[in-house]
């Protein structure tokens, strides 16, 4: 039976009769109405809802009637969920898990990283590597330094706006994150972490490393792991990866790997094909005919039996097998060892909402999924030869709703700025920014390589001159201030959050015009370019 407000409603609306519901159709225009007016308008929108929904029963059987109703609905569907999924964003990601057999960077790496697209640019760079070279004397050079391949992509990245957000090593296990200026104030609570596995735990050439963050709110975890080799050690490379699940981050203050919102599993994982000999595996490759060989892959199979690697998911395979390769060709060991081809390099992903809210034979209500992963391109590259192993990339959307929407600090330099008189930076912050006196503003190149590239820096307490409700001003000295110009940025960094939390617009700072027909000073920045000489840093 209707409750007497539900009874009111149908008596007033008189059985929806087709000149009634032509009312419906300036939905558009009330709906405008009742944004303005705020909550007061949402009420209201909820309480003719509610009268559509008490008359529905009353609504004659009349086709027509019926019809009417039911597009009249669609459309105003249709808007909400548009305006609904403007506030979502999608984030582009680009993985690349490479073995490199201890090898320098190769002289290119456009097509690896899709820098040669006509596409959409990359948000974020996630680059696993394998086997970097670690005898002593390089690891030791790469402890005073930044070892070659952080280098060598540094210099390929930086000049397209991205920065070296984290990098994290163990052993010949690297793994390194870039990512465009814009993001860095909404990515939160970097932590990176290293298990071994090799040698019952004390060596680190077999293992794993990760880096998790909070990326617009999401936790968001990359697991780069080398796994034991070998045909029959199937059961020890699952036992290490279990052992490495269990191990990161444990005893500390973060959620465990697979309590991430999205987790990325990705490395050499050494899994091989099983049962069917060498020469049916390289007729099948030679034909193309990879899918008789994916239900003997003993990660497939894993999947099938294993629970915890059921909520992986994995793009097709359908590219050859990436190892094993005689060096600089695409031509299968030819070795006496005769190496089987396999699928040992792979990219894998899993979401938790997925895993704990989408029980079997039901539907997952978008209103808990605020984070989708969905994978565009996933592919090897065979023309990449330093090494017996072919690089793999996967190319994923990740479709978020921000959870994090404004940066803690907003900062801007004040007028215009010259290495001729001291220059002034306006900043504010958040109320529950927790600021420290150790934190300060640099001044960046905007081809900047990492946080301490800086080009200078003031401390936000020391260097204050001025604070109001509205915010502060910091002053930077004239004689800090580059001479030559150019376009730079700051960027403020957090001391208690250990990332940047603030990062200015863009902007021009002029050329000193008292040095006008003098010759320019160079810049004294031999401390940065030096490891960026490969040679040199060889030879340490």
């Amino acid at each position: 039976m209707a409750s007497p407000s539900s009874e009111d409603a149908c008596q007033d609306s008189a059985a929806l009769s087709l000149s009634d519901l032509e009312s419906l159709h300036h939905v558009r225009s009330r709906s405008a109405s009742f944004s303005s007016t705020g909550s007061s308008g949402r009420l209201q929108l909820r309480q003719r809802v509610a009268q559509l929904m008490a008359c529905v029963e009353d609504i004659s059987s009349d086709d027509e009637i019926n019809e009417e109703v039911s597009r009249t609905l669609d459309e105003a569907f249709l808007i909400w969920g548009k305006k609904l999924k403007d506030k979502w964003q999608e984030f582009r990601l680009h993985l690349v898990t490479w073995n490199v057999g201890t090898a320098s960077p190769p002289p290119d790496v456009s097509s690896l990283l899709q820098l040669d697209s006509l596409g959409t640019t990359m948000d974020m760079y996630v680059i696993g590597l394998q086997e970097v070279n670690s005898k002593i004397t390089n690891f030791l050079s790469d402890l005073a330094f930044d070892d070659p391949w952080s280098i060598f992509l540094m210099t390929v990245l930086s000049p397209l706006g991205y920065i070296k957000l984290s990098s994290v090593r163990m052993q010949g296990l690297l793994l390194l994150i870039f990512v465009k200026h814009v993001h860095l104030p909404f990515i939160r609570d970097l932590h990176t972490q290293f298990t071994r596995t090799g040698l019952y735990g004390y060596w680190g050439n077999k293992g794993g490393v990760t880096i998790r963050m909070s990326l617009y709110g999401h936790t968001v975890c990359f697991m780069n792991c080398h796994l034991p080799a070998h045909m029959e050690n199937t059961e020890q490379r699952l036992d290490d990866f279990e052992k490495i699940l269990e191990m990161q981050f444990e005893g500390e203050n973060i959620p465990s790997a697979l309590e991430h919102d999205v987790l990325f599993w990705f490395g050499d994982l050494n899994f091989r094909i099983a049962d069917y000999g060498i020469h049916f595996v390289r007729e099948s490759i030679n034909n193309k005919r990879y899918n008789l060989l994916w239900e003997k892959d003993q990660l497939n199979m894993a999947k099938k039996k294993e629970a915890f690697l059921q909520e992986f998911i994995e793009g097709p395979l359908h590219f050859k097998p990436t190892y094993k390769f005689d060096l600089y060709s695409d031509v299968y060991d030819t070795s006496e060892k005769k190496r089987k081809p396999a699928w040992t390099d792979r990219i894998l992903w899993r979401v938790k909402n997925l895993c704990q809210h989408a029980p079997k034979g039901s539907e997952f209500s978008e209103e808990q999924q605020t984070i989708s992963v969905t994978l565009n391109n996933y592919i090897s590259h065979m023309s990449y030869g330093i090494s017996d192993h072919k690089p793999v990339t996967g190319t994923f959307g990740l479709e978020l709703k921000p959870l994090v929407s404004e940066p803690l600090v907003t900062l801007s330099p004040e007028g215009e700025w010259s290495a001729e008189h001291d220059v002034l930076i306006n900043y504010s912050a958040v109320p529950e920014f927790p600021s420290s006196a150790w934190d300060w503003i640099g001044l960046f190149k905007v081809t900047f390589k990492h946080v301490n590239d800086y080009v200078t820096y003031s401390w936000v307490e020391d260097d204050e001159i001025s604070s109001n409700k509205d915010g502060k001003q910091v002053y930077m000295s004239a004689a800090e201030i580059p001479d030559v110009g150019g376009e730079f940025l700051l960027c403020f960094y957090s001391n208690n959050l250990q990332s940047v939390v603030g990062v200015s617009q863009p902007f021009q700072i002029q050329p000193n015009r008292t040095l006008i027909g003098k010759e320019l000073p160079q810049e004294d920045d031999s401390w940065m370019q030096r490891p960026d000489n490969l040679e040199s840093h060889d030879e340490f």
